[in-house]
């Protein structure tokens, strides 16, 4: 397949509309269900490549679920415990532990459910029977993966009367070197950002102190490989293998981290016994569930435990979740990596991270007041590494 039509471009007004090779050559992808969009495949291709970086950087399955061109989060296989399975709505999911994809899917899906509502999937690995059960019923565009189970293909393909949307690619696919793009008629061309995120980039740690774990070290590639795909100014809180906070596309970089940090601390909250045990209605859908999961905890626009409310979503009247309550559970946290897509300019950002458990930064530095960011961290006891390496991505 040379090119593929599309209904329309970001907006239903904006046609003709199509993907297609510059060169001539074939697509490396094929569509096996459904007809993507513009913005789903904007969504595929840089989650896509998302994933293939965090499986080449870290050696694990790795998935990312996507909205509108950035990752609500993105994750690696890692065994998730009781409770968090629990939190992510995943613990009734028989096989879970034995699929690291699924996992990885689990733990991305589950990080900000209410992003994720409607997200385009990105897979490492193939998806399987598991991974697909999981899919099959959340609320999704799309999906792309180098390869499906034949079992888990007729489960997708099952989505949406049929209509879910699925592509395969090619995991052997390498772009060219050089990538354009058009703004207002005028072409822009650049060489693609193939800069490798690993290990060897976290050496120039500025802190006193340097104690930086392994765990550390993944959650930091994680967090700066997320950022690499994320509409900057950008900002990422990672910890157990995963972003639990992404804050994408603000002018300010305290507003990215204020952003990111609320997402993590919503994460974090919903572990909490309170929110583990809220005693559900058995009609309640799952999207429904998530909108009052996070009004519990951030008290939104509807107070889901007012009289003439929480019969709604409860069987029984809720315990108000107060903020001295929340307080002291994230006051507990600890072991949480913060990443930024560019330095921070000010000390502001890390104190916002230290109330969301931030123990590990990892910056490119080189701003004019860096060391007073430095100070701020070694104040609090942090590891900071300076990368040198912006992540802009637009």
């Amino acid at each position: 397949m040379k090119e593929f039509e599309l209904k329309y471009g970001c907006n239903p007004n904006q046609k003709p509309a199509r993907i297609y090779m510059e060169d001539g050559s074939d697509l490396p992808i094929e569509i096996l269900s459904g007809r993507p969009g513009f913005i789903n495949f904007l969504d595929a291709f840089n989650s896509y490549q998302l994933v293939k970086e965090l499986k080449e950087a870290l050696g694990l399955p790795a998935a990312a679920s996507f909205k509108h061109v950035s990752p609500t989060s993105a994750a690696v296989g890692i065994k998730m415990s009781a409770n968090l399975k629990k939190a992510c709505f995943v613990d009734d999911v028989e096989g879970l532990d034995d699929s690291p994809i699924a996992t990885a899917y689990a733990r991305a899906r589950g990080t900000d459910r209410l992003c994720s509502f409607g997200d385009w999937i990105a897979l490492s690995d193939k998806c399987d029977v598991t991974c697909a059960q999981i899919i099959k019923r959340e609320v999704s565009d799309g999906i792309i993966a180098p390869d499906y189970d034949p079992e888990a293909l007729e489960i997708l393909r099952s989505k949406r009367s049929g209509n879910y949307n699925i592509v395969r690619i090619d995991p052997s696919y390498v772009p060219q070197e050089r990538e354009t793009k058009q703004v207002f008629g005028i072409t822009f061309e650049q060489g693609r950002n193939n800069f490798k995120i690993n290990r060897e980039l976290l050496g120039n740690i500025v802190t006193v102190n340097k104690n930086l774990h392994e765990e550390a070290v993944r959650d930091m590639i994680v967090s700066l490989i997320t950022l690499k795909y994320t509409q900057s100014n950008s900002v990422c809180y990672a910890v157990d293998g995963q972003a639990i906070g992404v804050g994408a596309g603000q002018q300010s970089r305290i507003h990215c981290t204020r952003l990111a940090g609320g997402k993590a601390d919503t994460w974090f909250l919903r572990q909490h016994e309170k929110v583990l045990n809220l005693p559900w209605r058995p009609d309640i859908g799952r999207p429904d569930r998530d909108n009052a999961v996070d009004g519990y905890i951030n008290k939104n626009e509807e107070d889901v435990t007012a009289d003439g409310v929480w019969e709604r979503y409860f069987t029984k009247k809720p315990e108000p979740f107060t903020d001295a309550e929340k307080r002291a559970y994230l006051d507990s946290v600890t072991g949480v990596t913060l990443g930024s897509d560019a330095f921070f300019p000010f000390s502001d950002s890390i104190v916002r991270g230290s109330m969301s458990g931030v123990q590990y930064v990892a910056e490119p530095g080189g701003s004019k007041r860096d060391d007073e960011v430095i100070r701020c961290c070694n104040e609090k006891n942090m590891v900071m590494c300076f990368t040198g390496m912006r992540l802009f991505h637009h």
